[in-house]
C-alpha cells in the first residue's frame, strides 16, 4: 500500500487542522492505520490509530483533542486536530499495518506533513 499525507500547515495555538492520508490499493479497509509524529530531537511517536473495524486509540497527550477516522470508500484516513498547542509542532506521518495491535511496529509509511503551531 502507498500512502500520501496532506493537510499540514501553520496554525495558531488553539486552532484546528485536519490531516488526510490517501492510500492506494483495493484492500485499504483491511489495514490498521496510524498517525505518528516526530519533532526535532525526539523519536517518532504514535499519536492515534484505528483498526479495520473502526476501533480507535489515541495517546494521552492528544486523546481529548485529536480524533482519528477513516473513510474506506475513499481509501482515506483522517486526523482531526483541535485545540492545538505549540508542543504539537512536528512532522506527522501516516502508516499502515496488517495485523493488530494498533500500537507497535507499522510496515508502510507515507511521507510526512509538517504541522507548526505558533504561540
Amino acid at each position: 500500500v502507498q500512502l500520501q499525507a496532506s493537510g499540514g500547515g501553520l496554525v495558531q495555538a488553539g486552532g484546528s487542522l485536519r490531516l488526510s492520508c490517501a492510500a492506494s490499493g483495493r484492500t485499504f479497509s483491511t489495514y490498521i492505520m496510524g498517525w505518528f509524529r516526530q519533532s526535532p530531537g525526539k523519536e517518532r511517536e504514535l499519536v492515534a490509530g484505528i483498526s479495520s473495524s473502526g476501533n480507535t486509540y489515541a495517546t494521552d497527550p492528544v486523546k481529548d483533542r485529536f480524533t482519528i477516522s477513516r473513510d474506506n470508500a475513499k481509501n482515506t484516513v483522517y486526523l482531526q486536530m483541535n485545540s492545538l498547542k505549540p508542543e504539537d509542532t512536528a512532522v506527522y506521518y501516516c502508516a499502515a499495518k496488517r495485523y493488530l495491535p494498533v500500537v507497535g511496529t507499522y510496515d508502510y509509511w507515507g511521507q510526512g506533513t509538517q504541522v507548526t503551531v505558533s504561540s
